[in-house]
């Protein structure tokens, strides 16, 4: 099954941070942009980064014995290219709301994660399964 990308816009207090962290620390391309707004290229999905003073509340849910931050968006990856990116953020000095750990270990759904901020403090989460068919196994 060929999977449409998807949109998604939030909010950005500083798109100069929001562009050196999407472009430089996660790789993302740069595409159209204004003074207001950027799109970038994730993972073949767009994500737009929009100037706003209101991000919105922010809070957080218990899994597996971790506080998850909501709302969050991220991507389910492959296996070796999460490790790649978990390399890449620890060795970028990232803080990691959750540091790369595998959660439901042994369970349906078994999956590494890892969660961080943007610096306008929208949380990610990456995530890659140990079995793609569990993605939604209950």
């Amino acid at each position: 099954m060929t999977l449409p990308p998807f949109h998604l816009a939030f909010p950005v207090d500083d798109l100069a941070a929001a562009r050196r962290f999407y472009c430089e620390v996660m790789g993302c391309a740069e595409g159209r942009s204004s003074d207001e707004w950027i799109d970038f290229d994730f993972h073949g999905h767009q994500i737009v980064a929009h100037l706003s003073t209101n991000a919105g509340d922010r809070t957080s849910n218990a899994v597996d014995g971790h506080n998850v931050p909501v709302p969050h968006f991220g991507l389910v990856l492959d296996m070796e290219a999460w490790e790649a990116l978990a390399e890449r953020l620890t060795a970028a000095g990232t803080e990691f709301v959750i540091e790369p750990t595998v959660r439901f270990k042994g369970e349906p759904g078994e999956q590494a994660t890892m969660f961080l901020r943007d610096p306008a403090g929208n949380a990610l989460e990456f995530k890659a399964m140990a079995d793609m068919g569990q993605l939604f196994a209950t």
